[in-house]
């Protein structure tokens, strides 16, 4: 039926709104499929393989990064591991922890029907051949006949399995009681055609042991033909169930139709309730594409926050890479419910956005912190209340290294009072800064504090007392007590607490000894020990610059800018020094921060042209491209840091150490809403010769960070000559008793 209006047929309304609607649709499709797509920039092999030392060695020049899927900050990595890869594809990893870990339920597809028992999956020799690995989505081929396709939700994993034309069964196992440690505490059940759940221990990470369990439940789009268990190498067909270590269950699907085997699960580290409804609620449907396609957005909305122009496709792909690492820690801890387990083992619900663990803080702190601190100040601000929330169910005082529940202890110094003042000096600040301060004095001024069973500051009653102790842990608490009297002053103006603190920072001056001209550790009589003692991951020449708040007392008290040069310059004569080699480790953090030392001596062009030795000989878009552990985006932050020019430097203090970018246009989209511009970045032109702020030429090394964080534009002038004049007339900060 036809109705007249005003002489317009309503027929060609319809038309003429049909038409509108189908010009907008292409206007919009257009402008989608315009935009850039950051996943399929990175290259999730990078760092996942080493040098080729020996197994004794193999932390040397290694990423121990993952290849597979993972989400920004999400609960669930599906991945090969480092560690185990062989096994299968885990539920949870850690990128570029350099011991082994976590690694549970692994997930491997076989050809054909399975005839014995898997038993502990070392030998079942998959032979991968990756086709795809970028965020989000990891392709590979197994033993080559089966393309196995992974993408994740934040606490799910999807898989797409298919097969060879002539391949007419498969099976798919699922270890229950393997990890890449050891596991004796674990549960498998089939639950019905194609369905399983079960529980696990995550084992221990570097000797210190763990009772978080992970629960888990899965299940397949398809009927399978049989299924059943293992224990060891018993072999236990149409089984139910399983228990222990080596354990898992298997499910066998006829492919003869060539329709692939959809394979999805959910994960909790509360209950298999929690499991389901996490699985429910992310990926309540078996669309493998429409899954992939949502993390694919979801990595562009963080990947798209720093936008870099370059011809160079292989520092593109490296650029964001990093990055990329920078996103995928600390986790999301909590379920969708908002259930978590609390540090002391119990059941917690997060009362204001998200809970996280996973902080490898003695590292993170350095760099990834104020990277995320910068760019994505809600999810940091969050990061650092977890940490509080640790802390108060803990004992008091701040946890090191967390991995799910756990303080494992690992590393030394006191690395989360730096991360958490880092935050609020790069404006994440939406947490309990009051009771940060609190957490921190105590950790600082009460010996005996402790998270869980770890003190926070071992010796700490010797170093109140004496002034020293073992030096590259005092040399740690000293930038810590820095980055508390700092944030007082920033967060509280309480300049008394600021000097107080400020005071305490200096006794690394005790370390110093004027025989040798360098810092050492001392006896409890105050004589000094042997010059390479007590040195974490580092020898005494790599730790010697680690008083980054106060570099111009170092210098002058050991002898003056020429002799700093001259040590540098040594310093920086080979780039890979394992912990005991005399020479600069750009694969370790201690050593993050020393490549921008040149611009306080006025010899700027020289950490221009370091960092870009460091950049060109150390990292590659290769597998085995990294100097060192990634140690959950630490070094992944440090690459953007140097890429983009600006190194954040000084503990608790907002501003960066200049060095020059490589890419001529780069947008960093802040998190205060505002657009940083650099402009005038180039990766054959290494040394400054100018720099404006909006126009005003700068002649300082030094930004700080209020003077950039509303936005603006930086734009550098290079040359492939160096200016050694630039960047001289203007003294970087560095603050000592009497400031």
């Amino acid at each position: 039926m036809v109705f007249e209006m005003n002489g317009i047929q309503v027929r060609s309304i319809r038309l003429i709104i049909v038409f509108l609607f189908c010009f907008q649709c292409r206007h919009l499709i257009a402008q989608t499929s315009s935009g850039i797509n950051y996943a399929e920039k990175v290259n999730t092999l990078i760092g996942s393989k080493g040098k080729g030392h020996g197994i004794q060695e193999r932390y040397l020049e290694a990423g121990y990064t993952f290849p597979g899927a993972m989400y920004p900050f999400g609960m669930v990595q599906f991945t090969p591991t480092f560690f185990t890869e062989h096994k299968g594809f885990v539920v949870n990893q850690l990128s570029g922890a350099g011991c082994e870990h976590l690694g549970n339920f692994p997930m491997l597809p076989l050809p054909g029907e399975l005839k014995a028992s898997p038993d502990s999956m070392e030998h079942l020799d998959p032979r991968y051949q990756v086709n795809k690995a970028i965020a989000g989505y990891y392709k590979v081929k197994v033993k080559e006949k089966i393309d196995c396709e992974l993408t994740v939700t934040k606490r799910t994993g999807m898989a797409r399995i298919s097969c060879l034309p002539s391949e007419k069964k498969i099976t798919v196992i699922i270890g229950s009681g393997i990890n890449s440690t050891k596991i004796t505490d674990a549960q498998i059940r089939i639950t019905g055609p194609g369905k399983c759940e079960g529980y696990a221990n995550t084992g221990s990470f570097c000797g210190s042991p763990s009772s978080l369990k992970v629960y888990f439940v899965a299940e397949f789009d398809a009927r399978p033909t049989a299924s059943g268990t293992w224990k060891g190498k018993a072999f236990e067909p149409s089984s139910k169930s399983a228990a222990g270590e080596n354990s898992g269950a298997y499910f066998t699907f006829d492919i003869s139709s060539g329709k692939p085997v959809g394979y999805k699960f959910g994960i909790s580290y509360v209950s298999l309730e929690n499991a389901k409804q996490n699985l429910a609620t992310e990926n309540p449907g078996w669309s493998f594409d429409k899954v992939k396609q949502e993390t694919a957005a979801a990595w562009n909305k963080y990947l798209g926050k720093i936008e870099v122009s370059s011809g160079n496709t292989e520092q593109l792909t490296q650029f964001y890479t990093h990055l990329y690492h920078s996103f995928g820690h600390p986790n999301v801890f909590n379920d969708v419910n908002g259930e978590y387990t609390g540090a002391d083992h119990k059941v917690h619900k997060a009362e204001r956005g998200d809970y996280y663990t996973s902080f490898s803080n003695w590292d993170t702190y350095r760099t990834q912190g104020q990277l995320i601190s910068i760019l994505a100040p809600k999810e940091m601000s969050e990061m650092v209340s977890s940490q509080l929330v640790f802390a108060e169910q803990s004992g008091g005082g701040f946890a090191r290294w967390i991995m799910g529940d756990t303080e494992t202890g690992i590393m030394q110094g006191d690395p989360t009072s730096i991360l958490v003042a880092n935050a609020y000096a790069f404006g994440a600040t939406d947490f309990d800064s009051k009771k940060a301060l609190e957490i921190m004095r105590r950790g600082a001024e009460v010996p005996g504090t402790k998270s869980q069973n770890i003190l926070t500051r071992p010796f700490l009653e010797q170093y109140l007392g004496k002034g020293y102790m073992h030096a590259s842990m005092m040399l740690e608490y000293t930038s810590a007590d820095f980055a508390i009297g700092r944030f007082a002053l920033e967060a509280f103006k309480d300049s008394t607490l600021w000097r107080r603190y400020l005071k305490r920072a200096q006794a690394w001056k005790n370390l110093y000894n004027p025989s040798s001209g360098w810092l050492q550790s001392r006896n409890n009589d105050g004589s000094w020990k042997k010059y390479d003692e007590d040195w974490r991951e580092a020898s005494y020449k790599n730790y010697f610059w680690m008083v980054p708040y106060n570099l111009d007392g170092l210098i002058t008290v050991s002898g003056g800018k020429a002799k700093a040069e001259q040590r540098l310059d040594e310093f920086f004569s080979q780039l890979n020094a394992s912990y005991n080699q005399e020479w600069f480790a750009a694969g370790n953090e201690p050593d993050f921060q020393v490549p921008w030392v040149y611009n306080w001596i006025s010899v700027p062009y020289k950490t221009q042209e370091t960092v870009r030795r460091i950049l060109n000989e150390q990292y590659s878009n290769r597998d085995n491209g990294l100097p060192g552990n990634d140690d959950l985006g630490a070094m992944g932050a440090w690459y953007v840091f140097a890429d983009i020019g600006l190194y954040p430097m000084v503990p608790g203090v907002g501003g960066f150490s200049v060095n020059s970018p490589i890419f001529s246009t780069i947008n960093i989209h802040l998190g205060t809403g505002q657009t940083l511009a650099i402009r005038g970045g180039d990766a054959d032109k290494k040394y400054i010769t100018s720099l404006k702020l909006n126009g005003r030429p700068l002649d300082g090394t030094w930004i700080p960070w209020s003077s950039i964080r509303n936005g603006g534009e930086l734009a550098f002038t290079l040359s492939a000559v160096p200016d050694k004049n630039w960047g001289t007339q203007a003294a970087p900060p560095s603050y000592d008793n009497e400031d």
